[in-house]
């Protein structure tokens, strides 16, 4: 980050970041991306330019965008977002039947389906390439545009094996985030073409999000990528290490079938939830409350296999 060379992002000077943006789009199969400060403003951009006021976004009830972003969508775009119920976190073609509308004036106007891959409320679930096929098919049909909220859709390809450009093949836009399982400090990059981007770059600046000497930011970004991509394989290991003794304390439940990636949602029978999350920092352990009853626990490269051990320890003494 030291060493890298900088220039003022909003002239387009800063040439870290320029190639950056040029090889994160290439990667996934678009025509050009755009650095943003957060997940939630890369969601919203491609929010905001795929849809007009008045419009409709499909998405599942347990989305991040209708969930974690503030009612962004309405604010930002003027548009409303219609929740669907799904399957941990994802849609299905079935889930979308007779969802369109429009065809009336007193109707919204359903303009975009937005997915999540891998899904946070949904405990790490990940859509497999026919999955988002057929749901392409759908909207292809109906004459939609789709977003795919990658903010963990690095955890997704290496569960699911896929080649990061197929992602370009099914969404008119995507989001990626460089600061969860990659590790990188700051920063998140929209994805989508080259006119699509040229917009948003406007509208970045009118949200607050264009920023001076950014290519400290990319450098870093650009070093998980190198370096921190190849060891999700091992934060999903161990995510499956505690799932196992998790299964096996008789005060937490969990479904094996749902582990998938580095995230696992689990229940506590003999306390709340919160009181939960207070014995386990309490012996060094950080999980995050997502329900009355429920817990969240989620694996990242700096949990190496010595912190996974003291882990396993310390939830078979809190709930074996």
């Amino acid at each position: 980050m030291a060493e890298a060379k900088v220039g003022d992002d909003v002239f387009r000077e800063d040439s870290t970041m320029n190639k950056l943006e040029q090889k994160v789009a290439r990667m996934f199969g678009f025509e050009a991306g755009l650095f943003v400060p957060s997940g939630t403003m890369s969601n919203q951009l491609c929010i905001n330019v795929l849809t007009t006021p008045g419009g409709e976004v499909l998405i599942e009830e347990e989305g991040h965008i209708c969930n974690f972003e503030a009612a962004a969508a309405s604010h930002l775009s003027s548009v409303q977002l219609r929740t669907l119920p799904g399957n941990r976190g994802k849609l299905s073609p079935e889930a979308l039947q007779n969802t369109v509308r429009g065809l009336h004036d007193w109707e919204p106007d359903t303009q975009v389906v937005a997915l999540e891959n891998s899904t946070n409320k949904g405990g790490g679930a990940c859509y497999t390439e026919e999955e988002l096929h057929e749901i392409q098919d759908f909207v292809k049909k109906n004459k939609l545009s789709v977003h795919l909220d990658g903010a963990r859709i690095w955890n997704a390809m290496i569960a699911t094996q896929t080649d990061p450009e197929f992602y370009g093949t099914v969404a008119d836009t995507m989001s990626v985030c460089f600061s969860k399982g990659l590790g990188a400090p700051v920063g998140s990059m929209m994805l989508s073409s080259a006119k699509n981007i040229e917009k948003s770059r406007r509208m970045r600046k009118m949200w607050g999000g264009g920023m001076r000497q950014v290519g400290i930011l990319a450098a870093a970004a650009d070093y998980a990528i190198q370096h921190h991509l190849r060891l999700l394989e091992s934060d999903h290991e161990r995510a499956i290490q505690l799932a196992k003794t998790i299964d096996a304390c008789s005060g937490l439940s969990i479904d094996m079938e749902t582990v998938a990636t580095n995230i696992l949602i689990f229940k506590v029978k003999q306390m709340s939830a919160r009181k939960a999350v207070q014995r386990l920092k309490e012996n060094g352990i950080k999980v995050t409350k997502f329900g009355e009853h429920k817990l969240r626990a989620t694996f990242h490269f700096e949990v190496d296999d010595t912190a996974l051990e003291q882990t396993l320890e310390v939830f078979n003494d809190c709930f074996g």
